[in-house]
């Protein structure tokens, strides 16, 4: 199985941004934990600051991909353009937030990507997209049979 982990703007400042929320693990160390938790995926990482880098990413998944995991960082809370990427992508697409958006400030509490990706997982750190990737593989296992 071959799965696109993608994410969004400011994602490459963890480990220094807010560590008391994000934790204090890098992306890289994230991935970097990922790729040993789950041997047999082939995983494909990519990071953008950049809303439209990430669309086209989405817009082009399905000739590479079975699934995508996304953290749409603060696009979550208000991108319709991603959100209508999300939408459009005919892959499952899970949702993840290494904090619990539900218990932040008021204006993290409404994700626009939520009610069209597959799942949303937050609150679980590193462990999020570990969860998100268990759910994915369970989703497309389900799939092939």
């Amino acid at each position: 199985m071959k799965i696109l982990v993608l994410n969004g703007p400011n994602l490459n400042m963890l480990g220094i941004r807010r560590p008391e929320i994000y934790g204090i693990d890098t992306l890289d160390a994230i991935n970097t934990y990922l790729k040993k938790k789950f041997p047999d995926l082939d995983l494909e990482f990519f990071q953008s600051n950049s809303e439209g880098e990430v669309i086209n990413r989405l817009h082009f998944a399905h000739k590479s991909y079975q699934g995508v995991v996304i953290n749409p960082g603060a696009w979550s809370h208000y991108s319709i353009a991603l959100r209508d990427a999300v939408e459009s992508c005919i892959l499952p697409v899970i949702e993840v937030h290494l904090s619990n958006i539900a218990a932040r400030e008021d204006f993290r509490h409404i994700s626009v990507i939520s009610p069209v990706a597959e799942g949303t997982i937050s609150g679980f750190g590193r462990y999020s997209y570990v969860l998100a990737l268990q759910a994915m593989v369970d989703r497309l296992s389900k799939k092939e049979k």
